[in-house]
């Protein structure tokens, strides 16, 4: 069984979630209902701290990518921080950082709002 903890908080510009452990298979739909289920109003920013992301397949990024469809559903924004170099690395090659906006950390995001929108 995959181990994966995630907190929500709130933040100046919006929630703040912190992914935790592994983000799998066997924890996507967690995560997946979590960030589908966050009320989200126009010019909010969401904020996905991966910091202490320690592994990440396909479907992890499935959830990612859902999670920013209801972001800009909700005219919302979406950053994501402290993504780890390895999950960096699989960005790049799929072209996906092209599509998140990331930071080195949660502060970084958060500072960076609004003058970072999608």
């Amino acid at each position: 069984m995959s181990e994966l903890s995630v907190t929500t908080r709130s933040g100046p510009n919006g929630p703040v979630v912190e992914v935790a452990g592994e983000l799998d298979h066997d924890t996507a739909s967690e995560v997946r209902a979590l960030l589908s289920g966050l009320e989200l109003r126009p010019g909010t920013q969401l904020v996905v701290d991966l910091t202490a992301l320690t592994f990440c397949d396909s479907s992890g990024i499935t959830v990612l990518l859902a999670a920013r469809n209801h972001v800009l559903a909700a005219q919302a924004g979406m950053a994501l921080s402290g993504v780890p170099d390895r999950v960096q690395r699989v960005f790049r090659i799929l072209g996906l950082d092209q599509v998140f906006v990331t930071y080195p950390t949660v502060e970084d995001a958060v500072a960076a709002w609004p003058q970072q929108t999608e």
